[in-house]
Order: structure tokens, then sequence, then C-alpha cells
């Protein structure tokens, strides 16, 4: 291979219809990363007047992650049960609206009691779940045949991130305000936008999904026999499960070391730029590394990003412990996302990365409720070793997964890739290229 084209691998959008799709999944994950807007202010809202300990917090957030635990269900009824004749724009348009009427509705309740709020805030998970399904679906099936999963959820992870350094900066001065109706009352109306953007950039012909139901069912059974999936998805799960710092984290910037919410907030729109960068890196790392070699720098990126916080002990060691531990994190998230993503089956892609990423926000869940309860029972430094601890036994596992054999795998579905798909995922791109100014292609 020639310097030209090795450099040419760094560059993953070599295409037009690449770029779009990249444009478009970019501007979709912006949106729902908004989403977190009133994330802050909920919590000091929960324990100043429900009095809510760390674990009772992380409760209460699992609660709201709960609808994502059903992300296959509505992959599998995106894939066979077309809605106004579509698969995936019907059903994104739908699902962006009832996150919008479930955030205004919170916007105007006045001090809605504990159960409303769980009920409503659980709505919008239910919404932002089902619109990012539809992404992913689009990102796993356009990017499979280009060899791009990675590139994609570079992309995608870096407009997160970079709505997150908003979220961090605004939903901080709306937790020193306790302001959170409007929080959602913004959460609202980014919901509004990514209606807008479906409306504009989303073209799919009416009927695309009723012949190909067979075969997805059929796809969906021989791959539940097969061990492949399974064991990544155990893997998946072993990683996530790791008991997690994030919520406890909260806890001890504001109990121990005195942080102000402004201050809090700031930090992790530190993070989140940060994590922008480690997506700008894993983009060309992902064409040009092994992922079994990828994965194994993920482990330790993570055995060392959460050992480092044994000593966050001020604001100049937590500035510097969130900007390494921000690009390490989204290195190490994106390796374990692409694993996901390349292991999933031909034909039932969508319903499988869906089911993937249910197992792994399901780990994320548990492992926020655990790190709540270490906490709370053994102090910080203690949470921290066992989470070290914990994410350094995800390395033996590595060569149980087999992951040379899914990469292999995946690379005879990109050669086996018929002239029909190409042509088909080429079409999306050019189309989509036309509803949103400058080409736009969860």
């Amino acid at each position: 291979m020639t310097t030209i084209d090795r450099l040419s691998r760094l560059h993953p959008f070599t295409t037009r219809a690449a770029r779009n799709l990249a444009v478009l999944f970019g501007v979709v994950y912006f949106a729902q990363g908004l989403w977190g807007l009133p994330a802050q202010a909920i919590v000091m809202v929960l324990r100043e007047r429900f009095g809510l300990s760390a674990t009772h917090v992380a409760t209460f957030r699992t609660l709201g992650r709960l609808p994502w635990l059903l992300k296959p269900v509505y992959g599998l009824l995106s894939d066979l049960v077309p809605l106004f004749g579509r698969r995936r724009k019907s059903y994104f348009l739908l699902a962006s609206l009832l996150t919008m009427l479930a955030g205004l509705s919170l916007a105007l309740l006045d001090e809605p009691s504990y159960r409303t709020l769980v009920a409503l805030f659980v709505v919008m998970g239910f919404g932002l779940a089902f619109t990012d399904v539809l992404t992913d679906a689009l990102m796993v099936e356009h990017g499979r045949p280009r060899g791009l999963t990675g590139a994609f959820q570079a992309v995608q992870w870096a407009s997160a991130y970079g709505a997150a350094v908003l979220v961090g900066v605004v939903g901080g001065r709306l937790a020193e305000t306790r302001s959170v109706r409007l929080g959602f009352l913004l959460s609202a109306c980014i919901a509004l936008v990514a209606f807008v953007m479906a409306v504009l950039c989303i073209k799919e012909p009416a009927g695309g999904g009723r012949l190909a139901a067979g075969e997805t069912l059929a796809g969906v059974r021989e791959s539940l026999r097969g061990r492949e999936i399974w064991l990544v998805a155990g893997f998946l799960f072993f990683w996530t499960f790791s008991p997690s710092i994030g919520t406890a984290l909260f806890y001890y910037q504001t109990d121990v070391l005195g942080f102000g919410q402004t201050t809090i907030g700031n930090l992790n729109a530190l993070g989140s730029v940060a994590g922008i960068g480690g997506a700008a890196l894993y983009a060309p790392l992902s064409r040009s590394m092994p992922l079994t070699r990828l994965l194994n720098l993920a482990i330790a990126l993570g055995v060392a990003g959460t050992l480092i916080y044994l000593v966050y002990q001020d604001l100049l060691s937590a500035v510097v412990i969130t900007v390494l531990f921000g690009a390490a994190n989204t290195v190490t998230f994106l390796a374990f996302l692409d694993l996901a993503a390349r292991a999933c089956p031909r034909r039932v892609e969508g319903t499988f990365f869906a089911l993937l990423m249910a197992v792994y926000n399901g780990g994320t869940q548990a492992s926020d409720i655990v790190g709540g309860y270490l906490y709370d029972s053994l102090g910080y430094t203690a949470l921290v070793l066992i989470a070290t601890a914990t994410s350094a036994l995800a390395w033996p596992l590595v060569p149980l997964v087999r992951i040379d054999r899914i990469e292999a795998r995946a690379l005879e579905d990109w050669a086996r890739a018929d002239d029909s798909t190409r042509a088909g995922a080429a079409s999306i791109g050019s189309e989509t290229s036309a509803g949103h100014p400058g080409g736009s292609a969860p």
C-alpha cells in the first residue's frame, strides 16, 4: 500500500453520498444531544425538593432511560411494519412529535409531582430512543457496505459532544437558577428541530419494507441461533456494567469539593470538547487499525482513565482529568460501538444494532445505580478502585469474542454487497443532499 493509499484511508468520506450521510447523521445527533439541557437542573430539584440521595437520583435517571432497553422492539417494528408505507420517516416524525409534546407538558406544568415528572420524562426518553434507533439503522445499513461504520459513528458522537458543550454551559446556569421548566422548553424546541430535519432530509420511497419482512424474520432467527451475537452482547454488558462514577462524581464535586453548579457545567462542557477531539481521532484510527487492537487500546484507556480519578481533588486536577478522560473515553466508547455495528448480521442490521445498544444502555444504567450505591456505602476512593479493577477484567475476555472473525465476515459482506444495495445507498445520499443546504445526508 502506497503512502497516498494510506492517507486516503484516513479521510473516510471520499464520495458525495458518504458525505451527505455523514452530515445528516451529525445533524440528528446534535439535535438529540441538546435534549440533556434540563438534566443537571433536574438533579438539583430532586435533591432539594424531594430530598433524594445519590442512589435514588441514579434510579430516577435509570427510569428515564428504560425506554432505551426496548430499542430492539422499535427496530423490529420499523423493519416489519411500515407506517404510512414507510419504515423510517413516518416513525421518526411521530417519535419526534411525542418528545416535543412531553417536553412542552413538563415546561408548562407548575411544580409537577414526582410521579408526573417520572412519567413525562419516560415519554421523552421513549421518543428519543425511537429516533435514535431509526438513525442508527440508516448508519449501519449504509455504513457497512462502505466500511464506514466507525467513521459515521465518530461524526455522530462528535456532533453529540458538540451539543453537550452547550448543555454543559447552559445546563449549569439552569441548575444554578433551578430553571427546570426552561430546560424542558428548550428540549421541546430541539425536538421540533429534529422533526423539521426529518421532513427535509429523509427521502424514503413508500412501501420499502413490505417485501423485506420475510427476509428480516429469517435473518433474526438465523442470528439468534448462532453464538457470535450473544458473545458480543455479553462482552458489551460486562464492560458497561463496571460501576459508574457518573452520578457519584456529581455528589463528590458538590459535597466534598464544593464546586458550584456553573463550575460543574463548565467542566462538563470541557469534557465534551475533549470528546470531540477523541471522536476526530477515532475516525482515522477505525480505518487504519485492526478492531482487536483498537479494543485492547480502548480497554487500556478506560482503565487508566478511571484510575486517574483518585487524584481528582481540586479545580486544577478536575480540569486536567476532565480533558484527558473526555478524549480517552470517547475513543473507548466508539471502539465498542464499532464492534457492535460490525457484528450486526446482514439484512437485519437495524434490529440487531438496536439489540446490542439496548444491552449497552442496560449495562450503563445498572452500573450507574451500583456506582451510586457504592459511593453512598463505601465512599469515593473505594468506588474508583472497584471501577478500575472491574474494567481491567475485560481484557481476558477479548479473545473469547473472536473479533478477527467478526471483522473478516464484515469485509466479506462489504465485498458481496450487490449493485442494487450500493445504488440504493448512493440514491439516498444524493436525495438527502437536495434536502438541506450544503449537502446533508440515532
